[in-house]
């Protein structure tokens, strides 16, 4: 009777082991789903089901997980002393707050590589270079001692929470004395001092002298060095911010022949020379003129130093034509369009379709302007832009702004290492990724002013969901 009574117990524990892992199983083909209305931000739904296929349905989209195509590094903002003011609004829990939500590596948007100026750009508190000393072609007066108050601080903070962060530098405008009309603008504005009659509206603003490139040039190896001896470490340098921008706020314009020139004969063979590990990209370029690209991108000269090319604006329009004809090439998007310091959900929206656009041209990593604003995010020359997180002088109420959902619908699951893949079918307001851990992520947009359903076909399954009217949304699944 005993053994009798132990064989059932026996049989009992086994037929619960096994309906535990048929259900964990079951579980495991779940599909989970978080969605973002602007009323109900960050919503954990009931998960979907995963449904055999069958050839009565109507599919909406496919996503094609063995079509593989490129790697994403990752994700990021960019350092700007406006930024670091904002935050000094805040009390301690409230600021550590809010670098945990950009930088942690378990929660929030998860940053890993970002962007940083060299010298003043239009977020800082004023204009001013790494070496303002007229003629000092040894750059014997270089130094970073004012970044030490504002710059340096600002990242050491985030890498508390992020200390793998990678860091890239470009300039607005290099130092005054070694430009064509000696002013860190090239258009004259109600925020400058610049005359028309010194303006630089076309052409190379760059003095194109040996002594000044040679001297620039040295001028990215101290920077390099001079970050390197605060423990920061600048992966990569874009040696010019929009060479195609002409405005009243820190710039220098510069011709292709120019930039290809530089990176061929006086960049990269110094940063060479002092053997430095730093990679040396061509951008950021604000131009949708694939003949400026190969200007430069069919030089072997200046080829041999460039990793990559970074894009903004303007660019969106090429980056896919771009990939196709150097498939090679590294590309980033390296500053999202901006807005006017409205912080609506219409810019959210905007923020996604460029987002979609840029990876579904190949970008391996995608950049926010500023992370932090006040009130309407005005810069330092009078242009009201937008932010990840908006914090109101006043009363110092922080919001996450639309933008900085859409972001995480992104890069709280799309984690370095994932790999975008294909997708098919008539809904195309859509990307997928496989991560690491082997999910597949679908991160969809609902334009319309009603809830739509869309059917996912996956493999040999099927998945149903109704996306709630204007809203955003993250499936996640188990890809094997």
């Amino acid at each position: 009777m005993m053994n009798k009574q132990r064989n059932m117990k026996t049989l009992f524990k086994i037929c619960i082991f096994f309906f535990l892992q048929t259900f964990q199983v079951a579980l495991g083909q779940n599909v989970k789903w978080i969605s973002s209305t602007e009323q109900n931000r960050w919503f954990t739904n009931q998960s979907l089901q995963l449904k055999p296929f069958g050839s009565t349905l109507s599919i909406d989209m496919e996503v094609l997980p063995s079509q593989k195509q490129q790697t994403i590094e990752g994700w990021g903002g960019c350092f700007n002393e406006l930024g670091w003011d904002a935050l000094q609004l805040l009390g301690t829990k409230e600021r550590d707050s809010v670098f945990k939500s950009l930088f942690d590596p378990n929660e929030g948007l998860k940053f890993n590589i970002c962007r940083m100026p060299i010298g003043a750009n239009d977020y800082a508190r004023k204009w001013y270079s790494l070496n303002d000393s007229a003629g000092d072609f040894q750059m014997n007066h270089f130094s970073i001692d004012h970044d030490k108050t504002v710059l340096v601080p600002y990242i050491k903070e985030a890498m508390k929470y992020q200390p793998k962060l990678k860091l890239w530098a470009s300039p607005w405008s290099p130092p005054v004395w070694m430009k064509t009309n000696k002013h860190y603008a090239n258009k004259p504005g109600d925020y400058n001092d610049l005359k028309l009659e010194n303006a630089v509206l076309s052409g190379d603003q760059f003095i194109q002298d040996p002594k000044y490139l040679s001297a620039y040039a040295t001028y990215f190896i101290k920077f390099v060095k001079a970050y390197q001896a605060e423990a920061i470490n600048v992966y990569a340098v874009f040696f010019q911010n929009e060479p195609y921008t002409i405005n009243q706020w820190p710039n220098c314009s510069w011709t292709p022949a120019a930039m290809r020139d530089f990176i061929a004969n006086y960049l990269g063979p110094t940063f060479t020379k002092e053997k430095l590990t730093t990679e040396l990209w061509l951008g950021t370029w604000n131009t949708d003129k694939l003949a400026n690209f190969d200007a430069v991108l069919s030089s072997a000269e200046a080829m041999k130093y460039i990793a990559g090319a970074g894009l903004q604006w303007e660019a969106k329009n090429v980056v896919k034509e771009l990939h196709k004809k150097y498939p090679s090439l590294k590309l980033m998007q390296t500053e999202s369009e901006c807005g006017q310091g409205d912080f609506s959900w219409k810019d959210g929206e905007h923020l996604f379709d460029l987002m979609k656009i840029y990876l579904d041209g190949g970008v391996t990593a995608y950049m926010y302007w500023n992370m932090v604003l006040t009130d309407k995010g005005t810069s330092t020359w009078g242009w009201n832009q937008n932010a990840l997180i908006h914090i109101d002088k006043a009363s110092l109420k922080v919001t996450y702004t639309p933008e900085y959902y859409v972001f995480k619908h992104f890069s709280h699951f799309i984690t370095p290492g994932s790999v975008k893949i294909a997708s098919t079918g008539r809904f195309e307001n859509a990307v997928a990724f496989v991560n690491p851990s082997k999910e597949v992520v679908i991160v969809a947009n609902n334009l319309q002013e009603n809830p739509k359903t869309i059917t996912v076909k996956i493999g040999a399954n099927v998945f149903s969901a109704t996306l709630p009217a204007k809203s955003f949304n993250t499936f996640t699944l188990n890809g094997n």
